[in-house]
């Protein structure tokens, strides 16, 4: 006899009468993420290093292909938008504008405003929010900042940077004006860039930008060079755990995310 020929019609009609529910997938946090149109590095790693029963969900702002200070001001007028498409009606625990130069060009402020807007039962924040956060947390107030920017937006991050408090000794670019270029540096070559920009009076070395994959040699590059990297995404990621209230240590991503 099969187990269903063995159920009572009394059995059979209680199940289907009535779903059981548990806590679902995302049981512990939400996390929603705005993107900009052409970035290909961040949702792969926030799915990869959320814990789990922690989502992960995205959107995209819009804005001109070309990375410039003029381009991504011009994001600010999508943000409440893309954010309001993610999860509308069960909402989110955290909003994130996972854009560093991005988040300066519009103003850490007013990013997290428009933010609110579009998911106001959400904590907004932003990436360069969260690298400011990391350095703060840490206490490390003299580094040297690299990252795939022109000039001028390695200029806007230091005067941000400096703006917190925070002592940039010296600034480093790749001079890469697209998404689609920044994605696909090298982490080998990233670690070789960390290694050559560092400076003894350096607290620490700072990676900026979403679109750079530096959380995969973080944790090399701070047992190479002795002292505290801070990268965007490890940034990004600890800050949105902490605000949902996710205290987990994760291992293999810097001290960032081991021991704060």
């Amino acid at each position: 006899m099969t187990q269903a020929a063995s159920l009572s019609d009394a059995a059979r009609g209680a199940i289907l009468s009535a779903p059981r529910f548990d806590a679902g997938v995302h049981h512990r946090a939400r996390i929603g993420f705005v993107l900009i149109p052409n970035e290909q590095t961040i949702e792969h790693e926030m799915l990869r290093h959320l814990p789990a029963g922690v989502g992960g969900f995205f959107a995209r702002a819009s804005m001109p292909r070309e990375i410039s200070t003029d381009s991504l001001a011009q994001v600010r007028d999508t943000l409440a938008t893309a954010a309001a498409r993610i999860l509308p009606d069960d909402g989110l625990d955290v909003i994130s504008f996972a854009c560093t130069s991005g988040t300066v060009a519009v103003g850490e402020a007013e990013t997290c405003a428009e933010l609110a807007k579009g998911a106001p039962g959400a904590k907004p924040t932003s990436l360069a929010g969260a690298v400011r956060k990391a350095l703060a947390v840490m206490g490390l107030s003299r580094i040297v900042l690299g990252s795939p920017y022109i000039p001028e937006l390695n200029d806007t991050v230091a005067r941000f940077l400096a703006g917190t408090g925070t002592e940039v000794l010296a600034t480093h670019g790749m001079n890469l004006n697209y998404d689609t270029e920044m994605i696909r540096v090298a982490p080998d070559y990233i670690f070789d860039f960390a290694c050559a920009i560092d400076r003894p009076d350096a607290d620490a070395v700072l990676l900026s930008c979403g679109a750079l994959r530096s959380i995969e040699v973080v944790d090399r590059l701070e047992r190479h060079l002795g002292k505290p990297v801070i990268c965007s995404n490890q940034a990004m990621l600890w800050d949105v755990l902490r605000l949902a209230g996710i205290d987990d240590r994760l291992p293999g991503l810097g001290r960032l995310l081991r021991d704060h």
